[in-house]
């Protein structure tokens, strides 16, 4: 079974977060949602989202993809944190996916992992960053290769069915997004 690590920091986005973790669990994959630190995570909005774990406990064993959701402050905090920028430079070392949505893409080039690729984020998240070899679009999902990113809440439904397709096939994002009866 395919596993993800969602990790959550203070002031991320609930929309992105929590339609990322129920469209993977829908689609039978293994999801894990893991706070910076212990406790609860109040979200931009004010909503509050108890994690699975702590990244700390998360980072003990592997997982297939890594999804960074955006919000503010939450994007700031995760692109802060030396155990993210580790983790995703070690996923994509090992040839694994890693995906992030609306400020998350900014956590993304600071490791270094939009060098070469196409990639979309919420406007104006990427702004004075260096990124002089980074094509940014203003499409909804951007599929590069292992490294996947999304515009914002209203794009998350698509990217989380993008990444079900990533990880389980065509045939169980249909299936999935059947049963959610979007038009």
């Amino acid at each position: 079974m395919a596993s993800v690590l969602v990790p959550l920091a203070q002031g991320c986005e609930e929309l992105e977060a929590v339609t990322v973790i129920d469209l993977l669990v829908r689609a039978g994959i293994e999801v894990v949602s893991a706070g910076l630190g212990p406790g609860p995570v109040r979200c931009s909005r004010g909503v509050t989202i108890l994690p699975d774990t702590t990244l700390d406990e998360a980072l003990k064993r592997d997982f297939d993809m890594v999804v960074l959701p955006g919000g503010l402050p939450g994007a700031d905090h995760l692109d802060a944190d030396p155990r993210i920028r580790q983790l995703l430079q070690r996923m994509a070392a090992e040839g694994k996916y890693t995906a992030a949505i609306c400020a998350a893409p900014k956590v993304l080039a600071s490791g270094g992992l939009l060098a070469g690729r196409r990639a979309t984020a919420y406007p104006g998240s990427l702004d004075g960053l260096d990124l002089p070899d980074t094509t940014v679009t203003n499409e909804a999902v951007v599929i590069d290769g292992t490294v996947i990113t999304s515009r914002g809440p209203g794009t998350a439904m698509d990217f989380a069915l993008s990444l079900i397709e990533i990880l389980r096939g065509h045939d169980k994002r249909a299936e999935v997004e059947t049963a959610l009866q979007r038009p």
